[in-house]
């Protein structure tokens, strides 16, 4: 697909190291994938195998072909027009897209540019992200506009804006909040991310946002959650949370604010983290009248939950977090150092983390997946998203551990794939363009060599450990092929990109990673 020299040369003066497409191959005017089992976003069983007919990036026929173990008859099958490109994909599984609802596009704290971040989602099945807030609107919608043109390798981008971010001053009234939210319409943003602020300048923008038909996501922040929780923004219009602040204390039966101690510092980012994970313990007890009638009030409100589940893991097992096998060849030198002890980076939190921190963080997350699991047996709407970046949590592997989090906290993998896919989908207002593979839909699919339902594991690009018949260890998965608007990506070309970046960047600097606290 050639691309207009010009633009690909402002991408990489404004972007840095941003590649063209070269791993791309089409689209083509007709692409049909053959043989695969189809896993979709729905809820449905697996079935195949099919052939799946894809025109100009629509999907247009998704065929029966056979049966397993049976041979196909191939006069059944879907012919190929002149010019059509034929993927074999026989014995392998396609999905729907993964989205992304919480994906940072880097940071340059982390030193972690796009092409980076890009390659590193894309290797992992995610066609479709949601950037709650990052370098600024323009500088995302720049890189919307640049991956709904298929000029870069990237996936699709819908961005929100943090509340507030470019404003000349801070917004300190009613009025200035709408301004605001009308501005940030106007300049293109998909929608909001807020952190919190007083009830009547959060009123004020999640009405005016309501009105302007855009979505928004709150991270509540514990500087206002005191007077401003869940339950509040949600009734003002609020459409999804990220992360689970603002639940717990939507669920207080006996106090209005958590039980901080009294030497607390928000700014210690070891009080804030610590006594976070002391949480869920102080929120009304599981199933209670206070806690039932929280949660159906908030499906009642058609109100997503995206609870990234992964970036508050090494909370609860720092030494698996920070000893992932990834670390070695994808992540970068400074993403490395960004990770470390420290009272200067946000999430390195680690002054003195202990046995007694992950202990209180292990029971809340076991209250707090409770919850998550009920919410989505009962209606309510849970979408996958990763917060990568930070907390030892790399972009791609971490979206992989958010779903392995999900079935810990009981969702069948089936229901898992939905959250990932079509959940994903109804929350952006996208689910009549992705989120399935059906008719009409456009063609955005992930292909893997392993069924992921038997074991999330074959979904990261490091791929599942195996023994074989002849007792030898082997390494299966990893996505195979990630096909987004049709063009089809090898995936495994992608992360060779990025092993070959980091090892690079390791080599100018003559860098190696160590554990913290351990000299050479």
């Amino acid at each position: 697909m050639k691309k207009p020299i010009l633009l690909l040369f402002l991408a990489s003066f404004l972007f840095g190291n941003i590649s063209a497409q070269t791993e791309g191959d089409g689209p083509y005017h007709q692409l049909i994938i053959r043989g695969v089992t189809l896993i979709n976003g729905n809820g449905a069983p697996p079935q195949g195998p099919v052939d799946i007919v894809v025109e100009n990036n629509i999907i247009k026929k998704i065929q029966v072909v056979g049966y397993p173990g049976v041979k196909i008859d191939e006069s059944k099958r879907p012919k190929l027009k002149a010019g059509g490109k034929e993927l074999d994909c026989s014995g392998m599984y396609l999905l729907p897209g993964f989205v992304d609802m919480h994906g940072h596009i880097g940071g340059t704290s982390q030193g972690a540019e796009p092409d980076y971040v890009f390659k590193l989602w894309m290797a992992h099945g995610i066609t479709t992200v949601r950037e709650p807030s990052g370098r600024g609107v323009e500088f995302t919608l720049d890189l919307k506009n640049q991956s709904a043109r298929n000029e870069i390798v990237a996936p699709r981008i819908f961005a929100y804006t943090g509340f507030g971010q470019g404003a000349d001053a801070t917004i300190s009234t009613p009025e200035m909040a709408r301004a605001w939210v009308q501005n940030n319409a106007k300049k293109g943003a998909d929608g909001i991310k807020f952190f919190g602020a007083p009830p009547e300048i959060m009123t004020a923008a999640l009405e005016e946002n309501k009105k302007l038909g855009k979505r928004s996501a709150c991270h509540h922040a514990q500087l206002n959650v005191a007077r401003w929780n869940v339950l509040h923004s949600a009734r003002a219009g609020l459409t999804s949370m990220e992360h689970w602040y603002g639940l717990p204390e939507a669920l207080f039966e006996d106090k209005t604010v958590q039980n901080y101690p009294l030497n607390y510092n928000y700014n210690n980012e070891q009080h804030r983290f610590e006594e976070a994970g002391k949480l869920w313990k102080q929120a009304a007890k599981p199933y209670s009248d206070h806690w039932n009638a929280v949660m159906n009030e908030l499906i009642e409100l058609d109100f997503t939950i995206d609870p990234t589940l992964n970036i508050y893991e090494a909370s609860r097992d720092l030494q698996r977090a920070r000893r992932a096998e990834w670390h070695e060849e994808y992540t970068m030198p400074s993403l490395w150092d960004f990770y470390q002890p420290s009272k200067i980076s946000h999430g390195s939190y680690w002054h003195y983390w202990g046995t007694e921190q992950e202990v209180a963080w292990k029971e809340n997350y076991q209250l707090w997946m409770t919850f998550i699991n009920e919410y989505k047996n009962r209606g309510g709407r849970v979408t996958a998203g990763s917060d990568s970046g930070f907390i030892f949590q790399l972009y791609g592997f971490a979206y992989v551990r958010e779903l392995e989090l999900l079935r810990e906290a009981g969702f069948h993998p089936l229901e898992i794939i939905r959250s990932a896919t079509l959940n994903g989908a109804e929350a952006l207002g996208m689910d009549d363009k992705i989120g399935t593979v059906t008719v009409g839909k456009l063609a955005d699919f992930v292909v893997v060599a392993q069924n992921p339902l038997e074991n999330l594991k074959v979904l990261y690009g490091t791929g599942a450990i195996k023994l074989t018949a002849e007792n030898e260890v082997v390494r299966v998965g990893g996505v195979k092929y990630t096909i987004k608007d049709g063009i089809i990506y090898d995936a495994k070309e992608m992360l060779k990109d990025v092993r070959e970046m980091v090892a690079a960047e390791k080599k100018r600097l003559n860098y190696t990673i160590r554990q913290p606290g351990i000299k050479q």
